[in-house]
């Protein structure tokens, strides 16, 4: 989470007046993502998206945030969820999808695509976009494992946005960070 609440807290820093002027109205992070981000097994106050709030907000900063996570879910519902949230007029975007695809064996173009696409629609709508990458266990062999991370680093290249390069940095394998599934944060 530490890397995330840097790579976020860059963008206000550029436009460092968002800390400045709470007269103003809050500036709106919108969250897209599957259980990871959804906060799948804790309490709605101690998931991802809330603990990066309120470290923001206790740092000064204008801002609120939504949470389009949906547990289960993969790239193929992210662009109608963006969608729906347009009206919400998010300024940035972070874009953690991809994870179920690749448990799923999702083909990697296909993942690739739908990705593509939503961030196509973010920039399209002058919405920064910060990507979470994932890595994956060589389930489906290390070609697709390979590819799989590279997708990320590709989109992040084509489209010039904020790359998170593993969501679960410093979380992953970590038994005591983990819920008993071994892959869901727990509230530590």
């Amino acid at each position: 989470m530490k890397n995330i609440l840097i790579i976020i807290s860059s963008f206000f820093f550029s436009i460092s007046v968002w800390a400045t002027k709470p007269d103003t109205p809050p500036r709106t992070i919108l969250f897209i993502g599957d259980s990871l981000t959804a906060g799948y097994g804790v309490d709605k106050e101690k998931s991802y998206v809330s603990l990066i709030e309120r470290d923001l907000l206790k740092k000064g900063y204008n801002i609120k945030t939504l949470n389009g996570s949906v547990s289960g879910s993969t790239t193929s519902s992210g662009i109608k969820r963006l969608r729906w949230f347009l009206k919400a007029k998010p300024e940035i975007l972070v874009l953690a999808l991809g994870a179920n695809d690749g448990l799923r064996g999702v083909k990697i173009e296909t993942s690739q695509k739908n990705l593509d696409d939503i961030i196509q629609l973010a920039k399209e709508n002058n919405i920064k976009v910060a990507l979470a990458g994932m890595m994956l266990p060589p389930n489906y062999g290390p070609d697709y494992t390979k590819n799989f991370k590279e997708m990320y680093l590709n989109l992040v290249k084509k489209h010039n946005v904020v790359h998170i390069p593993f969501l679960l940095e410093g979380v992953a394998a970590q038994r005591e960070l983990n819920q008993a599934d071994g892959i869901h944060p727990n509230e530590k």
